[in-house]
């Protein structure tokens, strides 16, 4: 019999808590481990659940923070990440540290929870302020939501200056031009939204619906599509046809489609778009190799707009 995710969980993070007492070295003090560099004493240690919020800690801490992500990997799905004593140790030692919630990463928090661990915790989702809909289910992406990600800049900013007050100065200055810098990508969504606002779009996934609608696109998809691929459920052959119908019936101009959790189904409804000719438009829940936050996103919007300008 396979063991469930939540016993794995358990047993990991009871080896770890066993590891963590036998390290009388492995402190938040600051002491560190005899593996750990000693320049490593002067930053700020940090932990985010994945690439997209390490990489925003890069650009506001610089230099000034020693910055982990959990899940780094673009081919790894976070919604089925199952975390490990490497993981528990980084957050024992972490000062802050950054994650998603609303549900993404919840492993982050029973870590937190079992290591009694004393660091500053930022919510993405607490921090966008949004809510589920009435009778509906809260999009968990805020990454993809650019005022969101403003918000969010601000606060790393104000953490890492309460673990440095001597860097705080920095950090803010460094969030400010980290903001500047969204700007031109609201910008292309206002254009966007001026040239095709109201057209209709596909999507496998919830993951870029904030930067849709902030585009003023209208998602056509079936409700019971996207919620199914993301729950990693099956689709029923009703709300299958209905979907594959967006395209063969040209009643979207895009298919915006999440490639880190393809299958099945999703390929069906990409063939069903190119043999349409319907663009799609690749997305990804972590950081690309070799791009940072905003060379990422500036990619995504640039790619939608190229798709629906054809």
């Amino acid at each position: 019999m396979s063991m469930s995710p939540s016993r794995r969980l358990a047993l990991i993070t009871g080896a770890s808590l066993a590891l963590l007492a036998g390290c009388g070295s492995s402190s938040d003090s600051g002491g560190g481990s005899g593996s750990q560099k000693p320049a490593a004493a002067s930053k700020v240690a940090v932990v985010a659940s994945t690439n997209v919020y390490g990489d925003i800690v890069e650009q506001i801490g610089g230099a000034k923070a020693d910055v982990t992500s959990i899940i780094s990997d673009p081919d790894q799905d976070p919604h089925s990440y199952e975390a490990d004593t490497q993981n528990q140790l980084a957050l024992s030692k972490a000062k802050v540290v950054i994650e998603n919630g609303g549900g993404y990463d919840d492993f982050v928090d029973r870590m937190l929870k079992s290591g009694g661990s004393s660091a500053e915790v930022i919510n993405a989702v607490k921090v966008s302020g949004k809510r589920a809909p009435k009778g509906g289910e809260l999009n968990e992406h805020v990454w993809y939501d650019f005022p969101t990600v403003a918000r969010i800049a601000d606060r790393i900013a104000a953490a890492l200056g309460k673990a440095d007050p001597d860097d705080s100065a920095t950090f803010t200055k460094n969030a400010e031009t980290f903001k500047t810098k969204l700007e031109p990508l609201e910008a292309k969504e206002a254009r966007i939204k001026k040239d095709h606002g109201g057209e209709g779009v596909a999507i496998t996934e919830p993951v870029p619906l904030y930067m849709l609608d902030a585009c003023g696109l209208v998602n056509k998809t079936p409700e019971e599509f996207s919620e199914a691929i993301e729950e990693g459920d099956d689709v029923s052959p009703k709300t299958l046809q209905s979907t594959l119908a967006l395209f063969t019936d040209k009643q979207v101009k895009a298919l915006v489609y999440n490639e880190q959790t393809s299958g099945p189904q999703t390929e069906k409804a990409e063939n069903a778009a190119k043999t349409a000719g319907v663009p799609v438009v690749p997305v990804t829940e972590t950081l690309p190799e070799g791009k940072d936050y905003l060379d990422w996103m500036t990619a995504n919007v640039d790619a939608l707009a190229s798709a629906l300008d054809q």
